[in-house]
């Protein structure tokens, strides 16, 4: 609707930081997508397809990844306690098992009730229970103290930034592509980005020298550069960073003063090599040369957004803390106070993430199962979509190493950008904006994430189940490059 004179609100007089952040992934291609979904419900059938595919965003569930069943047996018993008066129906007609009811006892023994407010930096209990996930899975000691849950993990950046960020003036490096949640939240603060490219050649990898020349830059041009992110495994690329990409970015971080910002909520979703902890290498090289590397600050994020936990619409998460200032901690606390709490029904999904059913526990079985299910399907699915890329013309695309997407490069024809400049369209979002008409499958365009001039990509999930929809894609593209060759 437009504004009128009697609108008091109008696009002019509203917060320019709000106008001025991007947020590609729910974006215009987005949007369009969920009309055509409205479009198939309401029984038209006049679309060139049947079914839209929501590969724009990864959202597990939405694209029939299945609940793992012990999480969600526990949390029905923390939402409906009275359910534990009948446990034996439970046990014999409902499939629970006892060790679902001892955890849902356990959690509202902590939480009390999941409908109650819990302590602003998250139930002590399950930050305890954090704190041990840690160290077993670094082998160094971990502070509950320093770990805080969070509405997933976006809601911990937003705080992390919030702190960080004093002025303007106050940049954060941010790698290109990112996701493009820190450079929204960084035009909300009026605080400036500091970007970095990937190196694509090297599978999306961090190349240190190219860090420092945005530093270098940035610090030229008066930004009090304060801290840089990583994403890893990457996010929109799939990369997962070797030991020597994470130590040299820890090495840089130590001499330049530089807050560590460790987003690894796809820290389970590995296919290539193995998953390397920003904490876990921290420790190790303090643990080399004493002293060396003790001032360095560390935040790193994770959730049950991802992985094979696919909870996003629960909303858990937690960031933790590693040498931060005492009085700049209290700070952040205060602010997750402004925020009141986490959902309380998010931290318990935490708490069941970080310590699932053990070998030899009624519940291991089914739950390995369900997991291992979940893990080899996205990797199968990872490899049929690059196989399919690898078929198509001027497509380029590394081969999958993790997180739950591919960013591949296209090649478009000259006509094709032509075309693209006529509807004022980026040639990759118009791309991405034929596809979606002709296929039903929404992508996001890779200027969404930021790309190197002269480059196109487009983002894509492959947690779609199937794959005729992958094949639809190919054909697509195949009569794309006829048309505009």
């Amino acid at each position: 609707m437009s504004s009128t004179p009697s609108h008091r609100l109008n696009i002019n007089n509203i917060n320019p930081h709000v106008k001025a952040a991007k947020y590609a992934v729910r974006g215009e291609l987005a949007v369009k997508s969920e009309e055509y979904r409205a479009y198939l419900q309401g029984g038209l059938t006049d679309l060139p397809f049947e079914q839209v595919i929501s590969a724009n965003i990864g959202n597990p569930q939405q694209l029939d990844q299945k609940p793992l069943t012990f999480f969600r047996q526990v949390l029905s018993l923390l939402e409906n306690p009275a359910l534990l008066n009948h446990e034996d129906v439970l046990l014999s007609q409902l499939g629970y098992k006892s060790d679902v009811i001892d955890r849902a006892k356990w959690l509202l023994k902590q939480v009390g009730s999941v409908g109650a407010y819990s302590a602003s930096n998250g139930v002590p209990a399950i930050r305890k229970r954090i704190a041990e996930f840690l160290e077993r899975r670094d082998g160094f000691p971990a502070n509950h103290a320093d770990i805080y849950l969070s509405a997933g993990a976006s809601s911990g950046v937003n705080t992390l930034l919030h702190v960080i960020c004093q002025d303007d003036k106050s940049g954060i490096l941010v790698p290109i592509p990112q996701y493009p949640l820190y450079t929204a939240s960084l035009a909300l603060l009026n605080a400036t980005c500091v970007p970095y490219l990937l190196d694509e050649a090297k599978n999306w990898g961090t190349d240190v020298d190219i860090i420092k020349e945005s530093y270098e830059k940035a610090k030229a041009e008066g930004v009090d550069v304060r801290a840089i992110v990583i994403i890893n495994p990457g996010n929109p690329t799939g990369a997962s960073l070797t030991e020597e990409d994470i130590r040299a970015v820890i090495d840089f971080a130590q001499q330049e003063r530089l807050v560590v910002l460790a987003d690894e909520v796809y820290q389970t979703n590995v296919f290539v090599g193995e998953f390397h902890s920003f904490k876990k290498l921290l420790r190790q090289m303090q643990k080399e040369q004493p002293g060396k590397y003790d001032g360095v600050e560390l935040a790193s994020l994770h959730s049950v957004s991802k992985g094979m936990v696919g909870e996003c619409g629960h909303r858990g998460g937690y960031f933790e803390l590693v040498n931060f200032d005492a009085e700049v901690q209290a700070e952040i606390y205060k602010f997750v106070s402004i925020m009141l709490c986490a959902p309380v029904i998010g931290q318990c999904l935490v708490e069941l993430m970080v310590n699932p059913p053990k070998a030899g526990e009624p519940s291991h079985e089914l739950y390995q199962k369900e997991y291992d299910g979940i893990f080899n399907g996205l990797k199968e699915r990872a490899t049929a979509l690059h196989k399919a890329f690898e078929q198509m013309e001027g497509v380029e695309c590394g081969s999958p190493q993790g997180s739950m997407y591919l960013f591949p490069t296209i090649n478009l024809p000259a006509k094709a950008a032509e075309a693209a400049k006529q509807e004022g369209r980026s040639p990759d979002e118009f791309y991405c904006m034929r596809l979606l008409e002709a296929t039903g499958v929404c992508v996001v365009p890779g200027s969404g994430f930021g790309q190197k001039d002269g480059s196109l990509h487009f983002r894509t999930t492959f947690l779609a189940p199937g794959t005729e929809w992958v094949g639809s894609i190919i054909k697509f593209h195949q009569e794309f490059m006829d048309k505009y060759r």
